[in-house]
């Protein structure tokens, strides 16, 4: 009776794990000899749309590139669909079906707005058949603007439009995690709708997203949970029901 109830309980454990995109466990993070994330505890289940908020320097960003291995050294457990990432190098933890768009975004400028959508490799997890990626009707339909300017070169594509850009590459790799850094600053507000609506779209399909956000306004709609950093730490978590009840302490800590 007592291995029935263990292989019974390590079952669940096994099916609670693998309903986690991400669980991350007492993440700590160096450029060179600064220190800035300082255990940072956080998991978000398949599917779901969470938000990490926080002032400038915080540590939200180190946070994206820790999980992709950008950052110097890492201690701590970084679990990707629950396998262990945080000695893989970085194309490796692409492998493992997880896409970043970095604030910088990263255009190949000399290269079409096709090009540059032909170009990603596809990803996905070890032993796993890879995902194929959206298709370019599929970008162009969610885009219409890039449909618009696909012989373009990145150089001539508008801020808004290298945004979708960035976004619309990691959509064609197959990944299904997807990380997103500020992809609405400095954009216009009709470029910013068709950004949150795209986020609507990825979540209707089965799509994991964590989001870096500054602008409360663009992250508070989308997301199913909140993480706020604050000195390299997370210093409050609540979902999107407690919202209003948070809205004092947020004013707090970013101003909002």
């Amino acid at each position: 009776m007592n291995t029935v109830t263990e292989r019974e309980t390590a079952a669940a454990a096994g099916a609670a794990e693998s309903a986690k995109a991400l669980e991350i466990t007492r993440l700590q993070a160096w450029y060179g000899e600064s220190h800035i994330l300082h255990g940072v505890d956080l998991s978000v289940g398949r599917g779901e749309v969470v938000t990490l908020l926080g002032r400038n320097g915080a540590g939200r960003t180190t946070t994206l590139r820790a999980i992709m291995g950008l950052t110097g050294r890492r201690t701590g457990s970084i679990r990707i669909g629950g396998r262990e990432t945080i000695q893989m190098p970085t194309y490796r933890i692409a492998h493992c079906g997880v896409g970043y768009c970095p604030e910088e975004r990263g255009i190949f400028a000399s290269l079409s707005c096709e090009e540059n959508l032909l170009l990603p490799p596809h990803v996905g997890a070890k032993g796993a058949k890879v995902a194929e990626g959206m298709s370019l009707d599929e970008i162009y339909a969610m885009f219409p603007n890039l449909a618009e300017r696909r012989n373009s070169q990145g150089t001539r594509l508008s801020g808004g439009e290298q945004q979708m850009l960035a976004v619309a590459r990691i959509l064609r790799t197959g990944a299904n995690l997807l990380l997103l850094d500020e992809i609405s600053e400095g954009l216009a507000p009709v470029i910013v709708q068709t950004l949150a609506r795209m986020i609507l779209t990825l979540k209707s399909r089965g799509y994991t997203i964590v989001m870096v956000e500054q602008n409360f306004r663009f992250a508070a709609p989308l997301a199913d949970r909140f993480y706020v950093m604050e000195h390299g730490r997370i210093v409050e978590h609540f979902g999107t029901a407690e919202l209003e009840g948070k809205m004092p302490v947020l004013h707090d800590l970013l101003g909002v």
